[in-house]
């Protein structure tokens, strides 16, 4: 079973979804969601977190945390399992409600973590339940829009100082953020590896945390592989001219890099069987 890299630091930031089993409900009511942000109010406290958005749907959440102690997983089990046991009691159930592990995208804060803050107020609006975002109570923007009181849960110093030091300007400019990012195409085409959110050199600096993962195979090839070099790198015109090189180079991409047979035999235009047949015999030359 295909389970998701967690790499956790000092300082990481994280935009998180958790949905419901089956795709049916974590929130009945609204009272589901006031127990819900009273538990991440008190999950925050305990573990030291930063919640600089949320959204609250009804068969999902989006939330964007920040960990200064680099504790995300152990605050995770402390949010899901009270709420778990909340709802159950409530509605007089027993079992799962959320569907497996949760997700969690790293984002790179001083580049991403604006743009994933629009990206989860915004989702309400995404998916037309309402038209624009202050008319949905349960996430972040109104309280960040200077609208309403934050909840207890909620940090907005640090989105409004993106805008400006006097807070009457930062909440004009925050709404009007907001409001350019309606019909924005979506964050996750510009995720690598499935897991993270940020620029190059943000990816490669995670290199040490994948150490040691890239032969684990529950956990999704991607994310074990998220630093490996562009096939254009690989494969230069220097080596395309020599056909060893460029053989030992495709074994390379797929043992070491994890690229697969196919994305090579496309980006060098060769036939799949081609790239098949190099690797199987590079392969039994590794074996003798």
């Amino acid at each position: 079973m295909v389970r998701p890299l967690r790499i956790e630091f000092p300082g990481a930031v994280y935009h998180i979804t958790s949905r419901g089993n089956e795709r049916k409900s974590i929130f009945r009511d609204d009272l589901d969601r006031k127990i819900f942000l009273d538990i991440l109010k008190d999950v925050t406290l305990r573990y030291n977190w930063h919640c600089h958005a949320y959204c609250l749907m009804d068969n999902h959440y989006h939330l964007l945390i920040d960990t200064p102690d680099g504790n995300l997983s152990i605050g995770m089990r402390q949010l899901n399992g009270i709420y778990t046991q909340r709802f159950n009691k409530r509605h007089d159930r027993v079992g799962h409600i959320f569907q497996g592990r949760f997700k969690a995208i790293l984002v790179q804060k001083d580049s991403h973590l604006l743009e994933a803050c629009r990206y989860v107020v915004l989702n309400p609006v995404r998916v037309e339940r309402v038209q624009r975002p202050e008319e949905w109570i349960w996430s972040s923007y109104r309280a960040t829009a200077g609208r309403t009181k934050p909840h207890l849960c909620l940090m907005i110093d640090w989105v409004l100082s993106q805008f400006g030091s006097e807070r009457g300007v930062a909440e004009a400019g925050y709404r009007r953020f907001v409001r350019d990012g309606i019909g924005i195409g979506s964050i996750w085409n510009r995720v690598r590896a499935q897991s993270v959110f940020g620029e190059d050199d943000f990816v490669e600096s995670l290199g040490d945390y994948v150490k040691g993962k890239k032969q684990i195979p529950e956990i999704a090839k991607s994310q074990r592989f998220m630093n490996k070099p562009p096939l254009g790198d690989i494969f230069r015109l220097e080596v395309l001219g020599d056909r060893q090189k460029r053989d030992r180079r495709i074994a390379e991409a797929v043992l070491e890099h994890g690229y697969t047979q196919r994305e090579i035999a496309d980006h060098l235009g060769m036939h799949f069987t081609s790239v098949s047949r190099i690797l199987r015999t590079k392969e039994k030359m590794l074996i003798k």
